[in-house]
């Protein structure tokens, strides 16, 4: 179900797919780096959801037909967290997000963060940054 929309994979098309783990895994866990990017990404996922995250949103190159994909990306919705219950791990972005990589695999950031100037994750990760086309995201659900 993925499109060419000229940049140099693959992409999904335009839009929110919701999607569980496991059709995540059995569609793009597909060999051994995106298995290891998989198991990250569904450690990161519960994590969040034990914090009382509801909407996750999944991008970067593992929701591609890229073969080997070098992280995942994420944003989520910050209402409902409980803090207390939060990994700090998710706030920290020291580093170019080097503690959530070394931990998860992939990079998470609130929804409501600016990814640049007046732009925000949740449509920030919805153009592809090679074509400058729209392109989809995954939103997961248990």
């Amino acid at each position: 179900m993925l499109v060419d929309i000229g940049g140099p994979w693959q992409v999904l098309p335009p839009g929110i797919h919701d999607a569980g783990l496991a059709e995540v895994r059995k569609v793009f866990a597909t060999n051994i780096p995106r298995d290891f990017l998989f198991s990250g990404f569904a450690s990161g996922f519960a994590a969040l959801r034990a914090a009382g995250a509801k909407d996750v949103y999944l991008d970067g190159s593992f929701v591609t037909d890229k073969a080997v994909p070098g992280d995942f990306d994420c944003c989520w919705e910050i209402t409902g967290v409980d803090p207390a219950k939060l990994d700090s791990v998710f706030l920290d972005f020291a580093n170019m997000r080097a503690a959530q990589k070394h931990k998860y695999g992939g990079e998470f950031f609130p929804c409501t963060f600016e990814a640049a100037p007046g732009e925000f994750f949740l449509s920030y990760f919805q153009k592809d940054k090679y074509a400058g086309q729209a392109k989809g995201i995954l939103r997961i659900g248990s």
